[in-house]
């Protein structure tokens, strides 16, 4: 009898936490938002993997805001702000590389120039 009436407590303590929603993740999509933001600002676009499953994501977490599944929608806006951040990260490493490839090659010209003049 104790057994069945602890295994009863339990079962309603198991359904009640099942029942609990998850709280609308605001704070994540507006952090989503603005990384996916930052990163078009750098010049992340659709050539960047990345940035195209940020922006995918960010729509799913924003269809499931709206059917009220926050679980999922919290889910996919962190995957979405992490892509949007490695994208960011991409175009920021790939524009610091050209700048200095460009520096190295204007180096070299000015050492032909001063070679030449001695």
């Amino acid at each position: 009898m104790i057994h069945t009436r602890i295994l009863a407590t339990g079962l309603v303590l198991v359904a009640l936490v099942g029942c609990t929603k998850d709280p609308a993740p605001n704070e994540q999509m507006r952090l989503t938002e603005q990384a996916v933001s930052q990163a078009k600002a750098v010049g992340a676009d659709e050539q960047i993997p990345e940035m195209v499953l940020a922006e995918q994501k960010l729509a799913r977490a924003q269809k499931n805001m709206n059917e009220q599944d926050y679980k999922r929608a919290r889910m996919f806006a962190e995957q979405a702000e992490l892509d949007a951040r490695l994208a960011e990260g991409r175009v920021l490493t790939f524009k610091s590389e050209k700048q200095l490839a460009d520096l190295n090659a204007r180096i070299k010209r000015l050492h032909k120039q001063l070679g030449a003049m001695q």
